[in-house]
């Protein structure tokens, strides 16, 4: 894959250039030792050499094989978008996005690993940038590259992509028509998986507006300005407000079995064509079916 880009400025190196195009420390090595190659107005350069405003610098990033530690699986995705830089989806609850020790297969890398190697991209390593809970529905991103990632990974922190979830709650008096939660959360003590909030954890900021009441039931737009593990869960508990089918939270499992949480709303501004992206996912059927009961 290559990119192409003008200097605009003089007497400045090659690598320092690249790193303010977003080409990461570990993507420039991988260019220089496994394959890629980087030419100044036509000629192979190392990175530590200058150029001026008027040069022109190619990259070509070397294609990526999938990992061999990852099983490609098929199952049907339901893509809401993709280019030659990203993939995203609607991932439907009940599966996990990565592998792990209680997962090892049958998870949505699983999935998108086969559905890469299928479609035979130049790239086909797994590039997961927005994961969600095993029993939350909703968009997620994913690269296509490790050049797309490291530019995700920089607007990650940055917190230049917003994400928006739609939440059931259970009808709290501490619930507003809208609402912001900045409370910090940390680890909840003798558990590896549940949080609370808690003075000594990383400050969290949610907001959220009321969109439906009924019948002991919130529909909640929440969006997230920080990625606290369990944000929207812990907060919402701790308003009195726990997510419907969120048992660890203490949220009741009656009406249905995982928490009502999906991500229907991701929007950021594509680092390669400038372009204002903003994709959406509606409601699942067991949540509307929820709030038209």
């Amino acid at each position: 894959m290559k990119f192409t880009y003008e200097v605009e400025q003089d007497n400045i190196k090659i690598k320092t250039f690249l790193a303010q195009k977003g080409i990461s420390k570990r993507l420039l090595a991988k260019i220089k030792f496994a394959g890629g190659l980087i030419l100044v107005n036509g000629q192979e350069e190392i990175v530590t050499r200058l150029v001026k405003s008027g040069d022109t610098v190619e990259i070509t990033i070397p294609s990526e094989s999938p990992s061999e530690k990852l099983l490609a699986q098929k199952y049907p995705l339901d893509i809401i978008f993709e280019d030659e830089h990203f993939l995203v989806i609607n991932k439907p609850a009940g599966f996990a996005s990565v592998t792990s020790s209680v997962h090892p297969n049958s998870t949505i890398s699983n999935f998108v690993q086969d559905y890469l190697i299928r479609q035979n991209y130049e790239n086909k390593k797994v590039h997961i940038v927005t994961r969600l809970d095993r029993d939350t529905s909703g968009l997620m991103m994913f690269a296509k590259h490790g050049f797309a990632h490291s530019h995700m990974d920089k607007m990650l922190q940055d917190r230049t992509i917003e994400k928006k979830y739609y939440a059931l709650v259970e009808s709290s008096d501490m619930l507003e028509k809208e609402g912001e939660i900045i409370l910090p959360i940390d680890r909840e003590e003798g558990s590896i998986i549940k949080r609370c909030v808690a003075e000594s954890g990383k400050q969290a900021h949610t907001s959220y507006k009321l969109l439906e009441k009924k019948d002991g039931t919130s529909l909640l737009d929440i969006k997230l300005h920080t990625g606290r593990t369990h944000q929207i869960r812990v907060h919402f508990s701790h308003l009195g407000a726990p997510l419907l089918g969120d048992d660890l939270y203490g949220g009741s499992i009656n009406k249905i079995q995982r928490q009502a949480l999906h991500c229907h709303s991701l929007e950021f501004i594509h680092p390669f064509t400038n372009e204002k992206i903003k994709l959406e996912a509606n409601l699942p059927e067991d949540m509307r079916n929820l709030i038209n009961e």
